[in-house]
């Protein structure tokens, strides 16, 4: 057998072993030489808001395909609304989209690119008698749709003659009619047990401004018109959606089939769901709206832009899509997943700091007075090469208030009056006394003994410390802002709510605290954008909104706690 052939037979056997349902239809096609062997995606956000994780996963699915089988994606807003569109929304797209690391080139269009094309062809369907101009108000047109059991009724206006409904659309492009006054419906079927198929909207008539074309329409097309359209357009071999529009297939192939024009395949998998998240964007606007939140970019927020204000990475994410996977099946994925990607990657990344959250004052007694050295400090033990750093130590320090205990358990293994720890890459210290609030009783400074000879946290004669704790030399400690974030909502499934209760009662009223922490001298001069690793606390990220220059604000990423891992290992 020729190289050439063994080359073909090796390409074959690689495209039968696909790794989901999608990739089966693709594999298909590539072998049938389906569109020339030709692979074109498009992710077609309507920009009436921002990007949030479930976005994330359909563009890292349409780029990733498009990658993997030598294709390309189209970039293209569905702007066919002008009541809720604005350029701030594209804009924010477009820079989600390249922060995920996906590169549309000179592949960027908007669906009213199109409009002239996309109303050619409704007055196409008119002049077939497929489409008619129907009086019937927007509740009317509900209440003559029927059910599910019950067939739909037929409009008054269905069997308008076809010059009569050329001249009515006509007019309404003018801008001779008031806002649902009039609507252009497709003349299908009102007895299909689809509903979509019941007379569908084209055209509603919206005297309002367009973010791109102004006052130029004041008529526009539908969603269901104008997508179909849109991917015939732009020759998409493969148009990706999620589940919500199966039912809205047969309507795009009819349009295609209709006017005989080129025809894209839709395909649908299940949308993302994930536990302690709300993901509809009506919902994510109306947290913005009515300030439950600070905004879109809010940290506790599921967009995008909230995520990477919160520190998380465009990696992370990315690895996340990738352990989903796509099916047809609707599940809920379990927010412990997306924290341990972040983790994972973070764990490679992030340099190691120190910080107190909440301090208790130590005194060293028998250290002497005046001293000071400097501790070096492993920035990554998972990096060689991001070095080391010096990190100052003293008679005075801070530990956290929870690594103390007057009466600890058994396996407490921090410090307590008598007992041993050793001090992060410091010395070994002992706790032998405490001094309490003479009017409270609380212990507000430990009285310790260090142990010279343990410089590094070694101990030259093979003795055993159990705990190892974090510390920050008190003279040297910068006080800053500290912002730590839970989950926005207290339920599993927010969505599930008792009776006469919305999802805004399960709000999670700690979802964010403020305080005032110390963290290394070097923090003080941490830029927007830097992440860390707070050693035994979390990862933190500064702050993008409310950091100053010399005055960064933290955001606890996530914690060090990892519940996936435990999941997984079961």
């Amino acid at each position: 057998m020729s190289d050439e052939a063994n080359k073909t037979t090796a390409e074959d056997e690689k495209l039968k072993t696909p790794s989901n349902f999608i990739k089966d239809i693709i594999n298909e096609d590539m072998r049938t030489n389906k569109h020339d062997g030709r692979i074109n995606t498009r992710f077609p956000p309507e920009p009436n808001g921002y990007l949030h994780i479930g976005h994330a996963k359909s563009i890292c699915l349409n780029f990733g395909l498009a990658k993997e089988y030598n294709g390309v994606t189209n970039l293209r807003f569905d702007d066919t609304n002008p009541c809720k569109e604005e350029t701030e929304y594209v804009e924010s797209i477009k820079e989600d989209v390249s922060w995920l690391g996906f590169d549309w080139q000179d592949r960027e269009f908007f669906a009213s690119d199109y409009f002239g094309q996309i109303y050619e062809w409704a007055i196409k369907l008119i002049k077939m008698e497929k489409a008619y101009v129907c009086d019937l108000t927007a509740d009317e047109i509900r209440q003559h749709r029927g059910t599910l059991k019950e067939p739909g009724m037929e409009s008054p206006y269905r069997y308008r003659p076809v010059e009569e409904n050329l001249d009515l659309f006509a007019r309404m492009k003018k801008g001779e009619f008031p806002d649902g006054s009039r609507t252009l419906r497709a003349k299908i079927d009102m007895a299909s047990p689809n509903l979509n198929m019941r007379d569908p909207v084209l055209y509603r008539i919206l005297h309002a401004e367009h973010h791109r074309t102004g006052n130029e329409w004041c008529i526009y097309p539908m969603y269901d018109f104008a997508h179909g359209q849109s991917d015939s357009i732009e020759r998409i071999t493969h148009s990706i959606c999620t589940l919500e529009f199966e039912d809205h297939r047969p309507l795009y192939d009819w349009f295609c089939d209709t006017l005989e024009i080129f025809h894209p395949q839709q395909i649908e998998f299940a949308r993302l769901n994930i536990t302690y998240t709300v993901l509809s964007k009506r919902r994510l606007l109306q947290l913005v709206q009515e300030e439950h939140v600070e905004s879109w970019d809010d940290p506790r927020m599921p967009t995008i832009s909230g995520l990477r204000r919160r520190g998380y990475t465009a990696e992370a994410i990315r690895n996340f899509a990738e352990r989903v996977g796509v099916s047809k099946a609707e599940s809920m994925v379990d927010l412990a997943l997306l924290e341990f990607c972040v983790r994972e990657n973070l764990n490679k990344t992030a340099h190691r700091v120190m910080a107190v959250l909440n301090p208790l004052k130590v005194t060293i007694v028998n250290y002497p007075d005046g001293q000071e050295e400097m501790m070096e400090f492993v920035n990554n033990p998972e990096n060689p090469d991001d070095g080391t750093r010096l990190v100052p130590f003293a008679k005075e320090i801070y530990i956290e208030r929870t690594d103390f205990m007057e009466d600890p358990p058994k396996k407490f293994y921090r410090l307590s009056i008598g007992r041993e720890v050793r001090l992060r890459w410091a010395y070994v210290i002992k706790c032998v006394d405490v001094v309490k609030d003479p009017n409270t009783g609380e212990v507000i400074e430990l009285l310790c003994e260090y142990d010279p000879l343990t410089k590094g946290g070694n101990t030259p004669d093979g003795r055993r410390i159990q705990g190892t704790i974090h510390w920050l030399s008190v003279k040297h400690a910068q006080e800053l802002e500290v912002r730590l974030y839970d989950n926005l909502f207290m339920k599993e499934n927010p969505n599930e709510v008792e009776e006469g209760k919305t999802y805004l009662d399960n709000i999670n009223p700690d979802s964010l605290s403020i305080i005032r922490a110390k963290v290394e001298p070097s923090l003080r001069s941490a830029k927007p954008g830097e992440k860390y690793q707070f050693e035994r606390l979390g990862y933190f990220c500064v702050d993008s909104k409310h950091s100053k220059p010399n005055e960064p604000v933290f955001n606890r990423t996530v914690t060090l706690r990892d519940t996936w891992a435990k999941i997984a290992a079961k």
